[in-house]
């Protein structure tokens, strides 16, 4: 099991960010590779992520389901991947730290079975706390464009860590079937 935990100030105050927290596609739209949300229900989603290295592209399919709503300051979470042996979970907690200040923390844990799990978790083990904190930086980012008026730009991915993800995620697949895909997915 990886776990990692990220926190970032946010300049805008707790029942804000509540209000993005609370909306599971926005949380989906700060995904690297996010193709898209469904949303089955309030607790239960499903992304579809398309990610890539090279000449490897693969499409996974993620099962999100929201163990439990605390607002405005906290989340439960777990998730697990369609056709791979990778689950996990996480927590949003919040903290308000002042007017128009709040300290958001994400916790995130990824867990691997069968016989490629010490695989996954060597090779994701250092990604795992870089891909968090640029996820919590966008969400950071984010909120406050939004707060500020200026969310009508994207804000823009992290370059640095999709580039961390897709090596991770080519390594992975290179080591499970030996070879790079062909694009296809």
């Amino acid at each position: 099991m990886i776990e990692t935990e990220q926190t970032v100030l946010i300049r805008d105050g707790i029942d804000s960010i509540w209000a993005f927290a609370r909306d599971i596609r926005g949380w989906a739209s700060l995904m690297p590779g996010m193709q898209e949300c469904e949303v089955i229900d309030d607790d239960n989603s499903r992304w579809t992520l398309k990610v890539g290295v090279g000449g490897l592209v693969r499409t996974v399919k993620v099962r999100v389901h929201v163990d439990q709503w605390d607002g405005p300051d906290r989340v439960f979470f777990t998730y697990k991947l369609e056709g791979d042996p990778v689950q996990g979970g996480g927590t949003y907690h919040a903290v308000a730290k002042g007017p128009g200040e709040t300290e958001v923390t994400l916790a995130v844990r990824v867990e691997g079975s069968g016989p490629m799990a010490p695989m996954w978790e060597a090779m994701g083990r250092p990604l795992l706390p870089q891909l968090a904190k640029g996820f919590a930086g966008q969400l950071r980012d984010r909120i406050e464009a939004a707060a500020t008026g200026t969310a009508s730009q994207p804000v823009p991915a992290r370059s640095s860590v999709l580039a961390a993800l897709g090596a991770w995620l080519g390594n992975i697949w290179k080591a499970v079937f030996g070879r790079v895909g062909s694009g296809r997915t």
